[in-house]
């Protein structure tokens, strides 16, 4: 199961799709800009960049609730790309409450495996029974947790419109653990202990990876890997 966790998170698929998107958006850009299609960015961009977003999420995650959450990416981009259209009428009265139910689908699915299950002032978080493997969503909330566990193995963070900041420094790692993360309009904050050596393969869009560690004595081997997306947010990790 870990090998298969680490195998999914290298998938260079998901860094394929981010160079195309990227070239895509570009294309359209100069060719609207050369005068030869007249495309609205500002209706367009946004439910098209929703859609790129979940396929991402959907691509990258290992949990039943990453996949809800990628889902309503592409759902919500998808019902607004008809609305511009003019195939249906959609209002911010009617989105808010969608967003609302697929948070809670999010949240129902966890709970099957989830031991703790938390809202908070519209927060809605769940976390796996054993620590040694975090499955943290964060949904237009707050989300702190502290995790003592003496063999760390790794799992998921996801924050849209929120917050998460997850405490390692009581923990320890077995060799080597792999934390992958997604960060949409919010910031995901981890703090680890000072012997650990923390690897950055993110990627960053419109956001921000930063390391602020010191590094660890000489011979150190436990060795933390964080994978991902940050998304017009920002991914923090120091000791």
């Amino acid at each position: 199961m870990r090998r298969d966790r680490q195998r999914r998170a290298r998938n260079p698929a998901a860094q394929m799709v981010v160079g195309l998107f990227v070239i895509a958006v570009g294309m359209l850009f100069l060719l609207d800009n050369l005068g030869w299609i007249d495309f609205d960015f500002t209706l367009h961009l946004w439910p098209t960049a929703l859609i790129f977003f979940g396929i991402l999420k959907i691509m990258q995650t290992n949990t039943r609730s990453g996949i809800i959450v990628g889902g309503a990416l592409i759902g919500v981009g998808g019902l607004l790309m008809l609305d511009e259209a003019g195939l249906i009428f959609i209002s911010w009265h009617t989105m808010w409450p969608v967003l609302m139910i697929v948070a809670g689908l999010a949240v129902v699915f966890k709970s099957s495996t989830s031991k703790q299950l938390t809202d908070s002032s519209f927060g809605l978080t769940s976390r796996e029974s054993n620590d040694s493997v975090v499955n943290l969503t964060a949904i237009m909330g707050g989300y702190k947790s502290r995790i003592t566990t003496p063999d760390f193995k790794g799992g998921e963070i996801t924050t849209v419109m929120g917050g998460c900041d997850l405490d390692l420094r009581q923990s320890s790692i077995n060799g080597e653990a792999v934390l992958n993360v997604f960060a949409l309009f919010g910031g995901i904050t981890i703090k680890v202990p000072i012997d650990w050596t923390v690897v950055l393969e993110g990627t960053p869009i419109m956001g921000g990876f930063e390391e602020k560690t010191v590094p660890p004595g000489a011979g150190s081997t436990k060795r933390l890997v964080i994978r991902g997306y940050a998304i017009m947010g920002g991914m923090e990790v120091r000791n």
